[in-house]
């Protein structure tokens, strides 16, 4: 994994934080989140990974490059 700049670090923050997300993908986890699960992003960390608290309780990471996954608005 590539260490990020903190200006990528940075545009992450601004773009994540605090957003609603659904995980389409976690391929490289060996337990990963279902597929579907929405979430909302609490944090970036010094490595570019979104932190998050998921719907289901899990506070698995997200990687950036290697997980996939979208906003959502509220309502969905």
């Amino acid at each position: 994994m590539k260490i990020p700049t903190q200006e990528e670090i940075s545009r992450t923050e601004e773009m994540y934080n605090g957003k609603r997300i659904e995980l389409i993908e976690m391929p490289e986890d060996p337990h990963p989140i279902e597929p579907g699960t929405k979430g909302t992003c609490e944090m970036v960390d010094g490595l570019g990974q979104l932190i998050m608290k998921w719907d289901n309780g899990s506070t698995l990471s997200l990687i950036p490059g290697v997980d996939k996954w979208k906003m959502i608005e509220e309502s969905e």
